[in-house]
């Protein structure tokens, strides 16, 4: 299922991540955490560097993803940088260990959706920040859409 503008993903579809982590033990605990979650469905794919991770997301069928910043691969927002150039129209969470309130507000504006602190998350944390980050989106997808269409009317 491609998230497409202006279409919202049901609550009864399952919602496609992708979680870029190098770390097998934080990948498992994602895992976890979204198990934990009565009512929503998940389909979960790893990969464990950026590298893989774009790959993945060049194939498309992906909702969200979740990612790190510290990979094999890549580090700090340039990892952030090149998986928004890849899919900008997939919702990005960056999940990771920095808790740096600097690198968290720099991500932002260069597009993530949200930035969570590993250690600081849990199940119901880290599923409402999909939640609001497809839904955020979706909305900001609909609003250049409208924008294009009034646009396109003034020109005419």
């Amino acid at each position: 299922m491609n998230q497409q503008p202006g279409r919202s993903i049901p609550h009864s579809e399952i919602v496609k991540v992708l979680l870029v982590e190098g770390n097998p033990g934080d990948a498992g605990m994602v895992r976890e955490m979204l198990a934990e979650v009565n009512g929503d469905a998940f389909s979960l794919e790893c990969a464990e560097q950026l590298s893989t991770g774009l790959k993945r997301l060049a194939e498309g069928g992906i909702d969200m993803v979740f990612l790190d910043l510290s990979l094999p691969d890549s580090r700090g927002l340039d990892t952030f940088s090149r998986a928004y150039a890849q899919a900008p129209q997939v919702p990005i969470i960056v999940l990771t260990g920095l808790d740096d309130e600097q690198v968290a507000v720099q991500a932002v504006r260069k597009g993530a959706q949200d930035y969570l602190v590993k250690g600081h998350v849990d199940s119901n944390l880290l599923v409402r920040a999909m939640h609001y980050a497809v839904e955020r989106k979706r909305a900001v997808e609909e609003e250049l859409q409208a924008s294009g269409k009034w646009l396109e009317r003034q020109l005419k």
